[in-house]
């Protein structure tokens, strides 16, 4: 039984509902009046979300389930009759041991749910959630990366490598091989829905349910668990450091859906501060004393105000102008998580 729509702004599709950007994400468009549709691999994996976001009205969130989101026509049943799809449900890993699987079902996914919007004369947006790892890579400073940059470094080195290429770099490879198909079907196919990309850089900030144990805590948050437990400070390995909060992701989201005109055809980096794991060790020791929290080298490695201090950057003024207001700042977002994670050390 699908959703009827009352009193809604339209339905809204979000593949991969129970990820951290997708939950936050559903939780901005219900409170902006729209209904959400979501899709899991299995149903249960949902419970959590559907639970946090019953507040809202049982009648405005439905969950359905998509076993294989690269299968042919795995969402034609899904865009019936939906607003704007957002396309999340992609790995958000490097640990992968295996390429192949990962770059199936990225291309899979991203074509297929293109085509199944084609299919549905109700669809007026597609938001295709890609990543800064297409934007920047590894180039000599000093350099700030903007939309117009792609990181094809990624693709040719997987290309060389294959199997072999390090999991990091499959990573981003995907992402850049995923968002230019989806680029590819604008210019071909020119549909009649408006086609947007978002490029966040490490998202980190509140998940919308607390995860039940440390091997649940998001990918981009490991490093916090970490230096809560008393691991050495280390510099950043290649492409972390950049954050932006997963509410100001959001938001960027429900903007691009919003204001769909506007961000047609174009990428938002979003990007809003520097935190390496010495900014985090400076912020969270004050925060829980009682933690073993190491003191490492305070102040160094990141500039006032998080900024990075070079050579590389992300522009996100863009995406910062898109949605007109102030972001979450990288403290805030940082002890906002640590929040949800603090159960988990009593």
């Amino acid at each position: 039984a699908f959703l009827t729509v009352t009193m809604s702004k339209g339905i809204i599709l979000l593949s991969g509902l129970n990820g951290f950007i997708a939950a936050r994400a559903a939780e901005a468009f219900l409170q902006a009046g729209y209904s959400i549709r979501g899709t899991v691999r299995a149903k249960a994996s949902a419970n959590a979300v559907v639970e946090a976001l019953s507040q809202y009205g049982a009648d405005k969130l439905e969950v359905i389930e998509v076993p294989d989101i690269a299968a042919a026509g795995a969402f034609d049943e899904a865009v019936k009759g939906v607003h704007g799809i957002v396309h999340l449900a992609q790995p958000a890993t490097f640990d992968i041991p295996d390429p192949a699987p990962i770059m199936a079902l990225v291309k899979g996914s991203t074509i297929g749910i293109l085509e199944s919007a084609s299919k549905s004369p109700s669809v007026r947006s597609v938001i295709l959630l890609s990543s800064a790892g297409a934007v920047g890579s590894n180039k000599e400073g000093p350099y700030t990366f903007t939309e117009k940059d792609w990181n094809d470094a990624a693709v040719e080195a997987f290309e060389q490598l294959g199997a072999k290429t390090p999991g990091a770099f499959i990573y981003l490879a995907s992402k850049v091989i995923g968002e230019r198909e989806f680029w590819k079907f604008r210019e071909e196919r020119k549909p009649s829905f408006t086609m947007t990309a978002l490029n966040p850089v490490y998202v980190t900030g509140p998940p919308l349910t607390p995860p039940e144990t440390p091997e649940k805590i998001v990918d981009s948050a490991r490093y916090v668990w970490r230096i809560m437990s008393g691991a050495e400070i280390i510099d950043p390995p290649y492409g972390y450091g950049w954050y932006v909060d997963v509410r100001d992701v959001a938001k960027l989201i429900l903007f691009a859906v919003e204001r769909a005109d506007e961000a047609d055809g174009e990428r938002y980096i979003s990007s809003t501060c520097w935190g390496p794991p010495q900014a985090a060790a400076d912020i969270l020791r004050p925060a829980y004393p009682g933690l073993p929290i190491k003191e490492g080298k305070p102040g160094e490695g990141y500039l006032p105000g998080f900024k990075a201090p070079g050579p590389l950057d992300f522009d996100g003024s863009k995406a910062l102008k898109a949605v007109g207001q102030g972001f979450v700042p990288y403290d805030q977002s940082l002890l906002d998580m640590t929040k949800m994670i603090e159960h988990l050390f009593e």
